[in-house]
């Protein structure tokens, strides 16, 4: 399992440290499994597709616009 993948060290906060071990120790496994846990559920694990952040940003809650797509534009012109 671990031929694959690349050590990494980060800094954090001695209060952080001691949350970290004390949740690896409580759930009987190490903290480099714990880590990948949380940065796989912040990124979007490796099976979860990202999400476009713009993906509906226009979405206008009308099933007609590419029917009407004329009407729509001449009105905004008007405008």
């Amino acid at each position: 399992m671990l031929a694959y993948m690349r050590r990494t060290t980060i800094k954090i906060p001695d209060a952080l440290d001691a949350r970290l071990r004390h949740e690896a120790e409580r759930r009987g496994v190490t903290i480099a499994a714990i880590s990948r846990e949380a940065i796989e559920a912040y990124f979007g694990g490796p099976s979860t597709r990202r999400r476009l952040g713009a993906a509906g940003a226009g979405h206008s809650g009308r099933s007609d616009v590419s029917e009407r797509v004329e009407e729509i534009l001449a009105a905004e012109v008007a405008r």
